[in-house]
């Protein structure tokens, strides 16, 4: 966890002090609803299609205890019980009253979370790995360098107002759990031929309307020029991004249109006449953060505890140690995964109950953290193994233990129609009509890993592009049609997927799933062979003639 200062401290309640003013103008009627637009957007704040969406940031991913209850109490005290983890390690709750929004983040501002920069076109909450720090086989924590950028990028004058939102992931594993590759500034930490510690730096990623795959701009960036580089990337995009168009406005079309050579070329210019400016990193500022977080004190515990053992003679337990506890650095401990996807409930979302009661757990089994994740999942990164059992059985009363994670049923889903204004299609039923079609374990073991993602209109806040199967809902002649893409990924061979043919209607959407998982057992060449795998060796064909056969 990193300690925040009495700077972060005064600057979160000066922003609430800010908003609660903001908010009183726009009651009063001394702001009208455009002027107040941009200001509310910079606080999270949406006007959705019921009300009005209030979205909390959760910095890289990382929680204490105590705040999570904090967001527990802001989901029952004003808004109906619960609330929504996204695929960018924030929250949402979807119905808060605008009159009780400075309360909710004066609340919340108490264990030092906010919401600025949750909107609007400017540096948006710095995503990472949900192990981070944990991870066998990382370089490093790649929090201590989101900590940097979060400091850097804060309210920053030249950043608060660019022709569109920015986004930046990090990770420091090989395999990405960031998604580095879909935002528009991805970092891989690495290390180079001296052992320093350094980045490659990929620009131009991102879903919506154009999707495209981020593309290495710059192999290695040293760790002390990361601000500076970011910056000089920054500038090069606040000068000739599109502000004339939004559906142009991204990075990614940027990059696109001048060609990765030339914006490179650019950036480079850019950056040579402020790498050694007062934006390269002392070491001992790079400490100084690092100093802050503060990590467990764990104890050396044996590899095969004998609870653990015990334990293990439970089927329903090993199902669900197989599929939700990932080995640590410490090789007596767990990073467990706690599905948010219950079988024909809403992805991604928590009730306060479950919240606080979690809150508990991590208390008593992980040291007081919990960590979000891209997927819409939750984990507790310092599990003793010894406690793994009980843990199991607490969370199993809580309706947390499902054995879904990387699985069928493990959707990532948009909020679609049924909460957003600019969704065109609902995403939540189908996602719990196939979460009922393959509730079955073992059918969903034999499939093996397969995500699928769902968005309600083109801005792709599910990510449809990259799940191995998309779905993507559109409005055609009134009526919800939905497109199905194959072979899509997020991770470090992220792809997007292709379409497989003509859109389907939403009653047809599951039948569709479920002939091309059925086409997938048919076709794989064996069966440790992934649904990923097998599409890219075989292509969309093979799924098509299945899908559309008697359609």
């Amino acid at each position: 966890m990193y300690a925040y200062d009495e700077i972060d401290r005064t600057l979160v309640n000066e922003r609430v002090s800010e908003f609660r003013d903001q908010v009183q103008r726009r009651l009063s009627g001394e702001l009208t609803e455009d002027e107040f637009k941009m200001l509310r957007l910079q606080n999270g704040v949406y006007l959705q299609l019921h009300a009005y969406m209030f979205r909390v940031a959760i910095p890289y991913g990382t929680l204490a205890s105590n705040q999570l209850r904090a967001l527990a109490h802001v989901a029952r005290k004003y808004d109906r019980g619960y609330g929504h983890f996204t695929t960018r390690q924030n929250i949402q709750f979807n119905w808060i009253k605008l009159s009780d929004l400075p309360d909710a983040l004066a609340d919340l501002a108490e264990v030092g979370i906010h919401a600025m920069q949750t909107s609007g076109n400017n540096m948006r909450n710095v995503t990472s790995d949900q192990w981070a720090g944990v991870a066998p086989g990382e370089i490093e924590d790649p929090r201590i360098w989101s900590e940097l950028i979060r400091q850097h990028t804060t309210l920053h004058p030249e950043f608060s107002f660019l022709p569109r939102k920015f986004k930046i992931a990090i990770t420091a594993s090989d395999h990405d759990r960031a998604a580095i590759k879909v935002h528009d500034i991805g970092l891989r930490l690495i290390k180079n031929e001296k052992g320093e510690t350094g980045f490659e730096v990929l620009v131009g990623g991102g879903l919506g309307r154009t999707p495209f795959i981020g593309k290495t701009i710059k192999h290695f960036v040293h760790g002390r020029d990361l601000l500076s580089y970011i910056e000089a990337i920054l500038r090069v995009y606040n000068q000739y991004g599109r502000r004339d168009n939004i559906y142009k406005a991204r990075i990614k079309i940027l990059v696109h249109e001048l060609g990765i050579e030339k914006f490179s070329r650019e950036v480079e210019e850019e950056w040579q006449h402020i790498r050694n400016s007062s934006l390269q990193i002392d070491d001992e500022v790079i400490e100084d953060i690092r100093s802050r977080f503060i990590y467990p004190a764990y104890e050396k515990l044996p590899h095969m505890p004998d609870e653990l053992r015990q334990a293990a003679a439970d089927p329903e337990f090993e199902a669900w140690r197989k599929n939700s506890v990932a080995p640590h650095k410490n090789p007596g401990y767990s990073i467990v995964t706690i599905s948010l996807k219950p079988i024909g409930a809403p992805p991604g979302d928590a009730t306060a109950e479950q919240m606080d009661a979690l809150a508990d757990l991590a208390d008593r089994y992980s040291f007081g953290e919990i960590r979000v994740g891209h997927e819409q999942n939750l984990a507790l990164p310092h599990v003793a193994k010894r406690d793994l059992p009980a843990l199991w059985k607490a969370l199993d009363k809580l309706g947390l233990a499902t054995p879904n994670v990387n699985l069928i049923t493990d959707i990532i889903a948009c909020p679609g129609l049924d909460y957003c204004s600019l969704a065109n299609a609902r995403s939540i039923p189908i996602a719990q009509e196939l979460t009922r079609r393959f509730a079955n374990h073992e059918l969903a073991n034999l499939i093996g890993r397969l995500h699928i993602n769902i968005s309600g209109c083109i801005n792709a806040c599910g990510h449809h592009h990259v799940g191995h199967i998309g779905i993507l809902g559109v409005e055609k002649n009134g009526e919800e049609v939905y497109q199905i893409t194959i072979g899509g990924r997020a991770d470090e061979g992220a792809a997007l997927g292709n379409l497989i043919g003509p859109g389907v209607k939403f009653d047809e959407v599951a039948d569709v799933v479920e002939d091309i998982v059925e086409a997938y057992l048919a076709l794989r060449a064996r069966p440790e062979e992934l649904f990923i795998d097998t599409v890219k060796r075989l292509g969309v064909e093979p799924f098509k003639e299945r899908v559309y056969a008697t359609r």
